[in-house]
């Protein structure tokens, strides 16, 4: 076997084609054997570019044939560019090995028939392409490896013209080659074939051994045509011996004369010689063969032998080297663990001494428990004790408030029976128009349907004079009803009559600044909108003036024109009632029997909205008539509304469960359960049945007073301080107010307790703030937090 073998014959074409395909790493292999193998030829980089049939797009496939011309042209500029780069590729490693190649490439459908049609067109002598996939085989079987696998490389050994010589590569190991044939004839009569020399040049070991086999079988394949050459006879020609050992060939014809007699003899001796020489020739042409093949399979053996013994002594030094690394990791990992050993003793006497500690912190704290759970029980019942305390205190508080309440009401009576006639003067009609410069219009301040209101200046004193149209049929009436009730009644929520001028039906009154509610209801004047602390306060005074009318003595007085326009407002925004020009008394026999009397309806002029409907259908005038006006004005407090069909629209808002929408928000953030409970009471006071509506005394006022309570303090701090910032935890979720008496519930919020209460005494069992169950009702004082509202409020 020659150490190096040069490709092809030297009467052929010099450059060597090498076949690569798409994949780079597998024709790499394939291109590194030829540039190893090439002998210094010019290299030329053969490659066939298949167009894809199918073009890709996010997600999916579409075939060629689906596509518009100017996308499948677009997509196939872009294989051209990739296929440039891929050969550029393919250059550069060959300008690494110092050899510059030269390009030839085709695009074909047919991978294989474009190799065959590069072969055919440029007549290629020589080529190098793979036998089969890389990636399918392993070493093992690709050195048993004899013939190509690849339908490509099958394709080509077969189709490919004789005259290219191909080798077959796979893995970077010669598997199959495939020699070229050249005839060579003179005028048809010689046929003789030449094979062209193998390549076997300064093969590797591994190549050498994995091609072992095809050299077997190339050598007995020669042996056997050397011996059909030698057998062969030669019809026309017959080779005889010269005299000089030299070979001569004489043309002898089947049908040649035989004259020749004197050289028959000769000729036919040294044809048997020969033929004797030849049978000789190849008995050790065959004799030399056997020993060729017995020496080549000897060699073969041995160098099969020597590679197995060179792979077991690698795999020693392999598993050596494996043993030597895996003890140093071992020593490694044993010093690691010795480290990590003393490491955990360390850590081990540390927390011996840290639960050493812990025990004693765990002792002092159950010591600490136990006297903690003992000033619990201790602070428990003494809250138990401060809870009774407090109760006696409310009891006692209600008590005081119910003779404070008896006092008052007789003072007040005295004082009307005693003082009131002192206090009323007469003024002539010369004083009056003094005061009001004659009536001046500048001065006249309202007018009402029985007359003229305007401002004066009174003997010093800032008064309002009321003068009756004196056309009016009314008007002596209304003037002697008012100095009757209002000469003889003093409240402070009645306003006060200084003096009347009888002459000209004139009666003068306390001037009042802040005009009537209804003026203030509406914003007269741009004046800023009452809150609703003061419209709650306002309807508790308007409340007890009521009652006062009712029930004073000797006969209760129904005022019967009870209305926004007759609620006049002094300084203080307290409620002065007044136009009693359709009140009616009460005798003491009527008041047990449903307080009604008999009268002629007298209509006043713009209250028919405020009026009893049994009022206007049957001209008894009652208190329940007061109180349904009281209830009409009580929702425009609320709402900020006219009254006409209010009443309606109240009713419509609770049962849609939109009362929210309807308050006035220019009063404020309205408490919810606050404005609630007065809408259901105002409309109890409206209802059309007079002995479906409440009492003023037990069911009214009770409950406007604990409101008027319960935001009376809350309201002032926050009116005189608005610079403070309230913190949110002193204000009451319900009422949105400063808590006077916080309690926490079972929800865990603190409310005021007059606010919760209610929340619970109206059905309610569930949490205001989260809407989740109660447990239960119980209600705990919160002392801490009482306290320090109590501090921040005493803050200057």
């Amino acid at each position: 076997m020659a150490t190096r073998a040069e490709i092809g014959p030297e009467i052929v074409d010099d450059k060597l084609y090498v076949a690569v395909g798409k994949e780079l790493n597998e024709s790499k292999l394939t291109l590194s054997w030829a540039l190893h193998h090439s002998g210094e030829r010019n290299i030329c980089i053969l490659h066939v570019h298949e167009p894809s049939r199918w073009i890709p797009f996010p997600g999916t496939k579409f075939p060629v044939t689906q596509m518009e011309e100017k996308q499948v042209k677009a997509y196939r500029e872009i294989e051209r560019e990739n296929m440039n780069k891929l050969l550029l590729e393919y250059s550069i490693i060959c300008e690494q090995a110092g050899v510059r190649a030269h390009m030839l490439h085709i695009e074909m459908e047919c991978i294989e028939e474009g190799i065959v049609e590069l072969i055919s067109q440029h007549g290629i002598k020589k080529l190098v392409m793979g036998a089969a996939a890389d990636k399918q085989y392993s070493k093992l079987v690709i050195r048993n490896m004899m013939e190509p696998k690849s339908k490509k490389a099958i394709y080509v050994r077969s189709q490919a013209p004789m005259s290219c010589h191909i080798w077959f590569i796979c893995r970077g190991n010669l598997i199959h080659i495939r020699y070229a044939r050249y005839f060579f004839g003179r005028e048809g009569r010689l046929g003789v074939s030449v094979e062209v020399a193998s390549l076997i040049g300064q093969a590797s070991p591994s190549t050498e051994n994995g091609k072992s086999a095809f050299w077997r079988s190339r050598s007995t394949t020669k042996l056997q045509n050397d011996q059909q050459n030698l057998s062969t006879s030669v019809p026309d020609f017959h080779r005889v011996r010269s005299d000089t050992g030299g070979m001569k060939v004489f043309a002898l014809s089947p049908n040649g004369s035989r004259g020749e007699g004197h050289m028959k003899d000769e000729l036919y001796d040294q044809l048997e010689q020969a033929m004797a020489a030849a049978e000789n020739s190849r008995q050790e042409a065959f004799d030399e063969s056997v020993r060729r093949r017995k020496a080549e399979k000897d060699a073969i053996d041995a160098f099969r032998r020597a590679k197995t013994s060179e792979r077991v002594y690698t795999e020693e030094l392999r598993q050596r080297k494996e043993t030597e690394e895996a003890l140093l990791r071992g020593r490694e990992e044993l010093e690691k663990m010795k480290q990590q050993v003393d490491v955990v003793l360390d850590e081990l006497r540390i927390s011996t001494e840290q639960r050493s500690s812990l025990e004693t912190q765990i002792a002092n704290s159950e010591k600490m428990v136990q006297e903690l759970e003992h000033k619990m029980f201790s602070a428990v019942e003494l809250l138990q004790k401060y809870k009774k305390q407090r109760d006696e205190l409310h009891a006692e508080r209600d008590k005081a408030l119910k003779v404070a309440e008896e006092l008052r009401k007789n003072q007040e009576e005295a004082a009307s029976n005693t003082i009131a006639p002192q206090l009323f003067s007469d003024f002539s009609l010369a004083e009056i128009e003094g005061a009001t410069r004659n009536f001046d219009s500048s001065l006249k301040i309202g007018e009402g349907g029985y007359g003229s209101i305007y401002k004066g200046l009174l003997r010093h004193t800032e008064v309002a004079i009321k003068m009756l149209h004196p056309n009016s049929l009314q008007g002596p009436s209304e003037f002697q009803k008012e100095v009757n009730i209002l000469s003889n009644l003093r409240h402070p929520n009645l306003v006060t009559l200084i003096g009347a001028c009888p002459e000209a039906w004139i009666l003068v009154y306390e001037y009042l600044p802040n005009g009537s509610l209804e003026d203030r209801l509406s914003c007269r004047d741009n004046t800023p909108p009452l809150s609703w602390q003061t419209r709650i306060k306002m309807a508790t005074e308007l409340c007890s003036v009521l009652l006062y009318l009712h029930y004073c003595s000797p006969r209760g007085i129904v005022h019967g024109d009870l209305k926004p326009a007759n609620i006049l407002l002094d300084s203080n925004y307290v409620c002065k009632l007044s136009g009693f020009g359709v009140y009616c008394f009460i005798s003491q026999d009527e008041s047990s029997s449903n307080n009604t009397i008999p009268c002629c309806r007298t209509d006043p002029m713009g209250a028919s909205a405020y009026m009893d409907p049994e009022f206007l259908a049957t001209g008894e005038l009652t208190a329940k008539s007061d109180v349904y006006s009281f209830g009409s004005i009580l929702l425009q407090l609320l709402t900020g509304r006219t009254a006409l069909g209010l009443l309606k629209e109240v009713q419509s808002a609770l049962d849609k469960g939109s009362l929210k929408e309807l308050l006035d928000p220019t009063a404020g953030d309205w408490p919810f359960v606050q404005a609630q409970q007065l809408t259901h009471l105002a409309m109890r006071c409206c209802d059309k049945n007079c002995k479906g509506r409440p009492d003023l005394a037990s069911d009214v006022l009770r409950m406007l007073e604990r409101m008027r309570i319960s935001c009376g303090g809350s309201s002032f701090r926050l009116s005189s301080e608005e610079h403070c910032q309230t913190p949110p935890y002193f204000v009451c979720p319900i009422f949105q107010e400063v808590m006077q008496d916080p309690h926490v519930a079972a929800d865990g919020f603190t409310y005021e307790l007059e606010a919760v209460r209610g929340w619970i005494d109206s059905g309610h069992d569930t949490s205001p703030m989260t809407n989740l169950s109660l447990s239960h009702c119980n209600l705990v004082p919160n002392h801490a937090l009482r306290s320090a509202i109590q501090e921040w409020l005493q803050q200057p």
